[in-house]
């Protein structure tokens, strides 16, 4: 039987960080995967869909070609290319993972594993093998997959979920999304985007619930102004697939509405992949579809860890990761501290994009905080003027007495890559005068950190 010091059970962004960090730190490390290397996010998640969102981008940019004082007759597209760019970035990531596990002498094994007493793996292959190996520790990171509702079957065709919504053979002339997280408005805005007729039914009062309300408010504009039907306070009661097109009674305030669609994108969440992992055989605790675990992902068995989406947390491909090196690094006996749930960034990829970290203005006021608040809008940015892409603002939430980040939300173009500014503020509890004092540069899109905060202490310059 082959022995390690660990083996991590998944190849997700959480399990093969898991693993290189292990494997940096001397450890003799193995990698069991079922499917394809990189797990969901690489082949099925948060990389190919940029890809098709790049796409609808590009796309966008050519129709509008005008506004750039450019000329261009009759842009299209041609969808089966679209989605084979997709899936040939996905397929590149996970070769680029597979280099990895080479690089650090990581060893991968092919097959679906199940735990078994004595800290020992049985891997069943293809042919249906099976072969136990052994190991000091072994890791849990075996991520999730779409949640089904009763009422909101998928069949793979008429009712889908995010896995066909991003390998469709043709584009449908109308699609319904159930759900307005980020994996929903994705999505919408891709269609959307493409030319598809695109109807979003939220349960809740708001698109994007986790986000800040402000935030909310404006991408609901947002997604309307780009020809998206919104219907929130609504559900979907049943689908009727029977005929041609799929139809779904909607229960909204105002009584009950039918929609017709050619496919019904269910987009309402997520489901661990925890069952037949061999937990209930070890007795290893579980608490609501997760793995309970300590403050450094130890399970209540001796030698089991468990990271990533089905451990309690924000399901992030960041926040995985981030788990997964914190968890071997305590195995290693470093001297580590726990992660700070509340300063983790949530990015939504649509347009505009959404990007948050901290606590949203209500949830500040309902924990007691005096406030400052400021907010500076991209239609005062110059860089986003420029751009034309003025859509959007950055808040940010400062608590009054001290001068505390309490958090920083921003909807508009790129800004998903300006959030990292506030999270590592906040990581190194920087006060809103440093960030006011901080030269930032001139035109960006990132001076709108500074401005907001300008705004915030009544010392806002351009608006």
């Amino acid at each position: 039987m082959s022995k390690y010091d660990i083996i991590v059970l998944g190849s997700g962004p959480g399990g093969y960080v898991t693993a290189i960090r292990a494997s940096q730190l001397g450890f003799k490390t193995a990698i069991v995967e079922k499917e394809s290397l990189g797990g969901v996010c690489l082949n099925w998640g948060c990389i190919p869909t940029k890809a098709l969102l790049k796409s609808a981008e590009v796309f966008d940019y050519l129709k509008h070609a005008e506004d750039y004082g450019l000329s261009l007759e009759n842009p299209d597209k041609d969808f089966s290319k679209v989605i084979k760019r997709s899936r040939d970035v996905a397929a590149g990531m996970s070769k680029g993972v597979q280099f990895l596990m080479k690089k650090n002498k990581i060893d991968v094994i092919e097959g679906f594993g199940k735990l078994k007493s004595g800290k020992k793996i049985a891997v069943t292959d293809k042919d249906d093998k099976t072969k136990e190996y052994q190991a000091d520790n072994i890791i849990v990171a075996t991520g999730a997959r779409s949640r089904e509702l009763p009422n909101l079957k998928q069949d793979g065709k008429k009712v889908i979920g995010y896995r066909e919504a991003m390998s469709l053979e043709k584009q449908p002339k109308s699609m319904i999304v159930v759900g307005s997280g980020a994996i929903g408005v994705e999505f919408a805005h891709f269609y959307n985007a493409m030319g598809t007729e695109v109807t979003v039914v939220e349960f809740l009062p708001n698109v994007v619930p986790l986000e800040d309300e402000e935030i909310s408010k404006q991408f609901e504009r947002s997604l309307k102004k780009a020809g998206i039907k919104v219907m929130t306070n609504s559900s979907v009661e049943s689908v009727d697939t029977s005929g041609k097109k799929v139809k779904a009674k909607v229960k909204t305030k105002k009584g009950e509405e039918n929609l017709e669609a050619d496919i019904v994108l269910s987009a309402v969440g997520i489901k661990t992949n925890i069952e037949n992992i061999g937990l209930e055989d070890l007795k290893i605790k579980t608490d609501k579809d997760k793995i309970v675990v300590d403050d450094f992902y130890k399970t209540n068995v001796d030698g089991i860890y468990a990271i990533g989406d089905v451990v309690h947390g924000p399901a992030l491909a960041h926040v995985a990761s981030a788990e997964g090196i914190l968890c071997v690094e305590k195995i290693k006996g470093m001297d580590v501290e726990p992660l700070d749930y509340g300063n983790i960034p949530g990015c939504t990829y649509a347009t505009p994009e959404i990007a948050s970290v901290g606590m949203t203005e209500k949830q500040a006021k309902e924990a007691g905080y005096e406030l400052k608040v400021g907010k500076f809008p991209f239609s005062a940015s110059g860089k986003a003027k420029a751009a034309g892409k003025s859509e959007g603002f950055v808040k940010v939430i400062f608590d009054a007495k001290y001068g505390e980040w309490l958090g920083c939300h921003m909807i508009g173009a790129g800004v998903t890559d300006m959030i990292a500014e506030a999270v590592l503020g906040r990581k190194l509890e920087t006060t809103g005068h440093e960030v006011l004092k901080a030269v930032h540069p001139h035109p960006t899109m990132s001076e709108a950190v500074m401005e907001a905060v300008a705004a915030a202490y009544d010392e806002v310059i351009h608006i």
